[in-house]
């Protein structure tokens, strides 16, 4: 049994009974864990404290629906958004296919269930997950790894070589350590400002996201979870901003008081923001058009021009972004290009 079936749970939600009975038996026999809901509204229930693998769900079901529980997840469970969710349905016309995709449906399948594919499909979309899981879990353990003994490594003056301007901070969030790259944004900018007590913003609005995301991050590194939010600074009628991302850095047994909890990567207007599609793919695991979506993005450019740039209708440009959106664990665009940046970007280029 290999890891994508093993231990991987499914929630089927189907109110035709002897067809839901039916896909759970061929789930279990591939070695998956299972659980089934007869109605959306039973499955909502489900997932208030629940957290699957992946959902194989009907469309047409007496009260909620297949749309309405895709679209209750995502509001009452952002945080899901990368869990797979593949429609069960009847209806295999295009336009239904492509009304489920840009409601944040990954995937579908058409009754009568052809039981092989069904499993081929879960199988594909299960090891997707995997990788994304597994290559965050490898980046955050190596950053932690980074972050121990920072002084007395020399991790601080590799910090240095980061173009990105980095700054951590401790379970009071006050700086630990900064880097050259931010010591020089903060000199050469008066919407932030970084003392020994903390990071800044001297516009009250951003200061106030700023603020909440950073607390956020806090609590979620000490709970050891992970959490990765994009907040724009930019002063009341100024079109430029400062863009910063904030990273919990989920903590272990070995960390003491003065331990790194959060990490800030600052970006600026002018800073060089051209990215090597070939890296963001093998970053990412993106296909070339979505490198070229993310890319150019990351350079600033809103997403009806880059549907122009590439030819294609707002239809699809959402199609592409929610895809990014899933690749890279985000919900927001500010998220996702603040995650593009501080993966290729960090490394300056001489």
């Amino acid at each position: 049994m290999n890891r994508a079936t093993d231990g991987a749970l499914i929630l089927v939600i189907e109110d035709e009974k002897a067809l839901l009975d039916d896909i759970v038996e061929e789930l279990q026999e591939a070695g998956y864990r299972t659980l089934a809901a007869h109605s959306g509204d039973e499955a909502v229930e489900l997932l208030s404290d629940l957290t699957p693998d992946l959902l194989l769900c009907d469309i047409t079901m007496p009260g909620l629906d297949g749309y309405g529980v895709l679209q209750e997840i995502r509001n009452m469970r952002p945080e899901l958004s990368a869990v797979p969710f593949v429609f069960l349905t009847a209806m295999s016309e295009p336009y239904e296919v492509i009304k489920g995709k840009l409601r944040g449906a990954d995937d579908y399948l058409v009754k009568p269930v052809d039981y092989d594919l069904m499993l081929a499909t879960i199988a594909a979309r299960v090891r997707q997950v995997d990788r994304i899981r597994n290559k965050h879990e490898s980046e955050m353990t190596t950053l932690r790894e980074a972050l121990v003994g920072l002084s007395s490594t020399g991790a601080e003056a590799a910090l240095n070589l980061i173009a990105l301007g980095t700054v951590f901070l401790d379970e009071t969030s006050k700086p630990v350590h900064s880097n050259r790259a931010a010591k020089r944004i903060v000199t050469s900018t008066d919407i932030i400002e970084l003392d020994q007590d903390g990071f800044f913003s001297t516009d009250p609005i951003s200061n106030r996201d700023l603020k909440r995301a950073i607390g956020n991050a806090v609590e979620l590194a000490k709970a050891g979870e992970e959490n990765v939010v994009g907040i724009n600074l930019q002063q009341s009628g100024e079109a430029s901003a400062i863009l910063v991302l904030v990273c919990a850095l989920p903590q272990s047994g070995k960390a003491g008081k003065g331990y790194p909890h959060v990490a800030l990567f600052i970006s600026t207007p002018d800073q060089e923001r051209t990215i090597p599609e070939a890296l963001l793919m093998e970053i990412f695991d993106l296909t070339p058009t979505e490198a070229r979506v993310a890319g150019s993005l990351a350079r600033g450019n809103r997403a009806s021009d880059v549907a122009k740039e590439l030819g294609v209708t707002q239809t699809t440009m959402s199609f592409h972004l929610r895809n990014l959106f899933q690749k890279t664990g985000t919900n927001r665009q500010i998220d996702l290009i603040a995650l593009i940046l501080a993966g290729p970007m960090m490394i300056r280029s001489e």
